[in-house]
Parts: structure tokens; C-alpha cells; sequence
């Protein structure tokens, strides 16, 4: 059976008509993009995933079998529905795939320039009623939606990584964006099973306002010699029961990901606190991006991850 998000009835009938969501357009087959589209298709909708290299989408695909394979062993889905959701993703080979589309999620790398271009080519390809979203997870989502042709149908939609695993969504409205477009994104994220909160549009929302100076934070404590890598990531897995030390977080998170974040807020904010370490800076310099990577502040290229420092 199809499910769809329906829309509210407008009070400005003279407004862009608000979609029924069936169809989802995702851009970027990486990381979150992937992961978006896993809970999508699980949720029961169609996907559409788009990269700019096909290869990406085949990776990403690989992928999403494995992890949705992990949770079927564990009984956290049925067989059958992985073979539903499976077949329910499909490749998006350009933006001209998404003419259909309701709702289109950017989850593109978190770069300003890269996803404007993104939102200024994709729009004349979508229909007038479609939304767009983005899942940066900092910028601002007014300035984002100023660049596109339906500010009043753009939001921020930003999934937790691994998009799979974590049940929280924030959905930050910008400042032209409509009530019955917030109610439908809401709406969409919460049939996906997540839980969502709302952000005003400040830089870097709530949660990684809060998370990412910890990390950089960390960062510092290793720079000035406080700790050592496995010291600080023990100290607080087993100080502070978190479940992954702030530093093997940043290689999981992605070193450039951590430096774009901490660069948003420092200049959004012009607080030094928000001022990115230079250690934090070299790694990124270096290419030595975490995980993906496989050398952050571990080297993952052996049997076992090793500290860098």
C-alpha cells in the first residue's frame, strides 16, 4: 500500500500548493545521504538517490543492504520489508529525475558554495508544489532557501549520523518558510519513526552547537598535552558514560565535517570560544579526515585502530 503525508488545505490560495509526500528525492550518496534513503525506504516510501558519480549510488547501495541485513539478524526488521525497501531505491542519474518529486532532500558535503549551485540547478527541474530540504548541519537555512525560487517551501530536515541508529531529526524553519510546509516536514520525519525537535536558525542548530566544542575542546586538550588520544576518549567513555570518546567521534564524524561546523560558528557567532584548533586544522590540512580516510586521530589501515598521537 502507498503512504503519503497529506497535506493541510492553504488559507492563500494564491501560494505554491503544498504536496501529498510520495516520492522523495535524496542528493548525495554518502554517509547521510545513504542512510536517509535506508529509513526513507524502510518508512515506505520511494526513493530516488542521485550522486554525481553512479559508482557512489552502487557503494551507497551496497551499503544500505548491509546495514538493513544487520537489522534483520537482530530482528529489528523483517525480511520482507528489507526486500520491499530495497527495491523501493532507485537511481537518480540527474536533477532532471526529480521533475516527480515532492520533497527533495539535499544531503550534499557541507559546503555553502556546493549546495547553493545544487539548490540554483535543481529548481527549475521540480514542480511548483515541491519542498525542498536540506540536511546541513550548520548553516543557515535563510540564507540557503534565499538562493532557491521557493524560500517558503525550503527547510532544514537534519538527520543524526548514522542516519539508521539515532531517532532524532531537527527541523529548523527559515524565515519564509510556511507553517503548512513545517507541519508536512514534521509530519514526513515522525512517519519515518524519528522524533523531532525544532532549532531556530542560529548557527550550527542545538545539537552541534553543543557537540562539536566539545570535540574541538578535546581537540585542544590533546594539542596542549592535557591528554593523550586513548587517554581522552577513555576518560570520557568511562568518565562521562559516553559511548564514544569525543575524538574517535571526530574520526567517525569526519574531521572536515568538525572543522566546516566549528568555522560556521566561530564566524556566525564571533565568539573565540567557537575558534577551531589548530590542531584540529592541520589534520584537515593533511588530508588525515578520520574514518573515511582511515587516518584521523587514529590510523585505521591495521587490524585495530591505533592512536595518531
Amino acid at each position: 500500500m502507498d503512504v503519503a503525508v497529506k497535506a493541510e488545505s492553504k488559507a492563500n490560495p494564491e501560494a505554491r500548493p503544498i504536496p501529498d509526500i510520495k516520492l522523495i528525492g535524496v542528493i548525495g550518496a554518502g554517509q547521510m545521504g545513504s542512510g536517509i534513503a535506508h529509513v526513507i525506504a524502510l518508512g515506505k516510501y520511494d526513493v530516488l538517490l542521485n550522486d554525481l558519480r553512479k559508482e557512489a549510488v552502487d557503494q551507497a547501495m551496497a551499503t544500505i543492504e548491509r546495514n538493513m541485513g544487520r537489522q534483520v539478524a537482530k530482528g529489528l526488521v523483517e525480511k520482507a520489508d528489507m526486500t520491499s525497501a530495497l527495491s523501493r531505491i532507485k537511481f537518480a542519474p540527474s536533477l532532471e529525475s526529480f521533475a516527480d518529486c515532492d520533497l527533495v532532500i539535499e544531503a550534499a558535503t557541507e559546503d555553502e558554495v556546493i549546495k547553493r549551485t545544487i539548490f540554483q540547478e535543481l529548481c527549475p527541474k521540480l514542480k511548483e508544489s515541491a519542498i525542498i530540504a536540506t540536511n546541513t548541519s550548520s548553516l543557515s537555512i535563510t540564507r540557503l532557501a534565499s538562493t532557491t525560487d521557493r524560500p517558503e517551501h525550503f527547510i532544514g530536515m537534519h538527520f543524526m549520523n548514522p542516519v539508521p541508529l539515532m531517532e532524532l531529526v531537527e527541523l529548523i524553519r527559515g524565515i519564509a518558510t510556511e507553517d503548512e510546509v513545517f507541519g508536512v516536514a514534521r509530519a514526513f520525519v515522525e512517519s519515518l519513526g524519528k522524533t523531532t525537535t525544532v532549532s531556530e536558525d542560529f548557527p550550527a542548530f542545538i545539537v552541534n552547537r553543543i557537540l562539536l566544542p566539545m570535540i574541538n575542546e578535546a581537540v585542544y586538550t590533546l594539542y596542549e598535552g592535557v591528554g593523550t588520544v586513548e587517554g581522552i576518549d577513555k576518560a570520557m567513555r568511562l568518565g562521562a558514560h559516553h559511548p564514544m570518546g569525543p575524538l574517535e567521534l571526530a574520526d567517525f564524524i569526519g574531521l572536515d565535517t568538525c572543522l566546516a561546523v566549528m568555522q560556521v560558528l566561530y564566524e556566525g557567532l564571533s565568539d573565540s570560544k567557537y575558534r577551531p584548533c589548530p590542531l584540529l586544522v592541520k589534520y584537515v590540512e593533511a588530508g588525515w579526515l578520520g574514518r573515511k580516510t582511515n587516518r584521523g586521530f587514529y590510523d585505521y589501515r591495521g587490524e585495530k585502530p591505533v592512536p595518531t598521537r
